[in-house]
């Protein structure tokens, strides 16, 4: 009944309309006595805390701004208009309903035999607490001792901070998202915390030294302890040998502006490009891959040194001097300024002729408004060097950005129904006879990009392929979908490196912008009908389970669900 106030008595209820819908869908499901009941029942009560915390920040930027004014005219108490939208929020049925969520979260965690945390990256640490509001407002900084980062909110995207050994978050990122990726390559422990007493409990030891250990069964526990233990760990660390420093080698224009994918090799593309030419042929026919082809290394340079974009690279020389010096608001305008670049003609041909001849799809044939969108995406895959995640996490790792080389993989979309991830080796528990997987409606960006909410996930035994276990159900809001098209993806020389987490850095670009569409799980044949839903994991482990076994080890792999036909589009080793 609370839900259905909310409902009625709000504009641009879309949100919680279906998350309406997932009630009445969830009491059917309890009514039968489903075993899964109560793992449904959190993935709602998950989705509709995210629609009442959107409402709040809604509320709080429409309303906030005007009782200061008004406020500061009249002569009001500060600490009264500091309250007033919160208080105005307060008073109405989306407070009542939050409470029943907080109240229902502990018992409905219990009966899904779930703990006070999700743990993401398994590792144990010590250092000094330090609370934030959210993570991507640190991400610039160098922390001189062990920190544990205790963030509001994680979006998913973010780079973690020099010096932060844990995150700790009541956010809810995907554990196959970019940034849990780059926490478990980097060692960094990351984590969700399910239970307000203990997130407020660990805010009070803002500043003091804690130790943080990883149970048996994948949960998370901590204790206070002295500075010195702290500074020992610091010690223990120092004695051992240093990682070896990463070093690129800075890739060079061969003479080609666009290649086919039986051409990819090390000197003309990154391993993204490569992983999936290296596939052809030698996976069972029931699994897809796109058609394919490049830019290769070199290309940007070399249009970036044509006398037509004189002033494009004359303004990111001087760009790149004060980005050397420090002054990292210069980002935003090294991206702007790459999209200044004209394309040659010679590119605009090979393009075409590589394109055709690969039987994709060519822009050009549409018009040149379409050709003019495609060189724009391939122009912010290139700015996207330049991205703030991707700028400090070059530095934060030694890697000369000047050596930094982007060749751009050019693939055709899927119109996905779904889209996954897979890590062949579970990365919360490290089981490598487990293969762990999360999938999303739409597009991926929504799984591995900064897209609130969970995605459904599940296990796998390599012994038991055909017979998955699902881990959480979906509280994703809303999934991405697009028109038949072309994507471009980032493809340097500065990832898939040993010692070096550099997961979702970059960008991938689709040529045309794709389409947020709230999402109705009530309807979702995939959490509706068992036999389809059986069927459609075990097709994303067999088909993780046959990469690997091809490829010799474990494996990051991307792909997508189009009419119950699954494809490939990205394998990288797992790290």
């Amino acid at each position: 009944m609370v839900v259905e106030n909310l409902a009625l008595s709000s504009n641009n209820n879309e949100e919680l309309v279906y998350c309406l819908k997932d009630w009445y869908r969830v009491i059917d499901i309890i009514k039968n006595k489903s075993d899964n009941w109560a793992l449904r029942t959190k993935a709602v009560l998950d989705r509709t805390r995210l629609a009442l915390q959107d409402k709040a920040e809604y509320y709080q930027k429409i309303l906030q701004p005007t009782a200061e004014y008004l406020g500061a005219l009249l002569g009001v108490e500060e600490w009264a208009i500091n309250i007033f939208t919160e208080e105005m929020i307060r008073s109405g049925s989306a407070a009542s309903l939050s409470q029943l969520l907080n109240r229902l979260d502990p018992v409905i965690r219990k009966e899904a035999h779930m703990g006070s945390w999700q743990v993401i990256s398994p590792v144990d640490v010590k250092g000094f607490i330090e609370v934030i509001d959210a993570l991507e407002h640190v991400q610039d900084k160098v922390y001189e001792r062990p920190t544990i980062l205790v963030s509001g909110r994680v979006k998913g995207e973010e780079e973690i901070p020099d010096g932060a050994v844990a995150v700790l978050t009541p956010d809810m990122p995907d554990v196959l998202s970019h940034v849990s990726v780059r926490a478990r390559n980097g060692k960094i422990c990351f984590a969700t915390c399910f239970d307000p007493e203990v997130l407020a409990d660990l805010r009070k030891k803002d500043k003091k030294a804690l130790s943080i250990q990883i149970t048996a069964n994948a949960d998370l526990s901590y204790n206070e302890i002295g500075t010195s233990e702290v500074e020992s760990a610091i010690a223990t660390d120092e004695d051992k040998t240093p990682p070896p420093g990463i070093t690129l080698k800075k890739k060079k224009f061969v003479g080609k502006y666009a290649i086919s994918a039986d051409e990819f090799t090390p000197d003309l593309v990154g391993a993204k490009s490569r992983n999936i030419a290296n596939l052809r042929g030698k996976l069972p026919s029931w699994i897809h891959l796109p058609t394919s082809a490049a830019l290769p290394f070199g290309v940007f340079e070399k249009v970036l040194a044509e006398s037509i974009n004189k002033d494009v690279a004359s303004e990111i020389a001087t760009l790149s001097k004060q980005l050397a010096a420090g002054d990292f608001s210069k980002l935003k305008d090294a991206r702007k300024a790459v999209l200044g670049l004209k394309a040659p003609k010679a590119l605009v041909e090979e393009l075409k002729k590589v394109m055709k001849g690969s039987d994709m799809p060519y822009p050009g044939d549409e018009g040149e408004e379409r050709l003019e969108q495609a060189w724009t995406a391939i122009k912010r895959v290139w700015a996207s060097k330049w991205n703030e995640r991707a700028y400090f996490s070059t530095r934060k790792a030694k890697i000369d950005h000047s050596d930094l080389c982007m060749a751009v993989l050019v693939q055709e979309i899927i119109q996905a129904d779904y889209a996954f991830v897979i890590h062949t080796i579970n990365p919360s528990t490290e089981d490598e006879t487990e293969i762990y997987a999360e999938i999303v409606k739409g597009l991926g960006e929504t799984l591995v990009g900064a897209y609130s909410g969970r995605a459904l996930s599940f296990v796998a035994k390599k012994s038991d392929i055909k017979n998955p276990k699902v881990l959480g159900y979906p509280s994703k809001r809303v999934g991405l979908f697009i028109k038949q098209s072309v994507i471009f993806r980032s493809d340097s020389n500065g990832e898939d490196l040993e010692g070096y987490a550099g997961a979702g850095l970059y960008d991938s670009v689709p040529m045309d912008v794709e389409e947020e569409r709230v999402v109705d799980y009530s309807t979702d044949k995939l959490l509706l009908d068992e036999a389809f839903q059986k069927s459609i994991l075990t097709k994303i482990a067999e088909a993780g389970y046959a990469v690997e076994k091809l490829l010799g080890s474990a494996q990051d792999i991307e792909g997508v669900i189009k009419d119950g036909e699954l494809y490939i589009v990205q394998t990288r080793p797992q790290m």
